[in-house]
């Protein structure tokens, strides 16, 4: 058992723990149910369960959210439409951003997916200096798409 300042009790009976944090106006909270014998602590368990929320409030609000960009395509495309939809996912991997390349089947086009599974992969490797492919081209539903996330800085130098 532990106390409140962090000093070593040493081994109680589970009786005698409790009368002792009932005795401080504490509560005994198990800190590690697995060792033998449990590691218990005195503590106010209110002011414990709050410092944790906001701790992983702080570790929430220093994650960087990643936004994911979407650009569209059809099996029919004219190669200088790729080339425009290719430009602007540059700029949105220049941001930060991941994109989601998509490719949009309609009616019978959908059975033809060796052409939308060519396109991605020249799209992809249109990308290479500055993406990696995270997601390899995959239908889903009546779409085949495809995530490219920004290169790191380390692998282009």
């Amino acid at each position: 058992m532990i106390d409140e300042t962090g000093k070593q009790l040493g081994i109680f009976p589970t009786r005698e723990a409790l009368r002792l944090a009932e005795e401080r106006g504490l509560d005994l909270v198990e800190i590690a149910p697995g060792a033998n014998p449990p590691v218990c602590r005195l503590l106010d368990y209110g002011k414990f369960v709050y410092d944790r929320q906001r701790r992983e409030r702080e570790a929430r609000k220093a994650q960087k959210q990643v936004e994911i960009k979407e650009i569209r395509l059809r099996p029919k495309i004219a190669e200088h439409d790729v080339m425009i939809k290719t430009n602007r996912a540059r700029r949105f991997l220049a941001e930060g951003s991941k994109v989601r390349v998509r490719v949009r089947f309609r009616g019978r086009e959908i059975t033809h997916q060796d052409i939308a599974r060519d396109l991605l992969n020249k799209v992809a490797d249109t990308m290479r200096d500055v993406a990696v492919v995270e997601q390899p081209p995959a239908m889903e539903g009546s779409t085949m798409l495809m995530i490219l996330a920004p290169a790191s800085k380390s692998s282009s130098a």
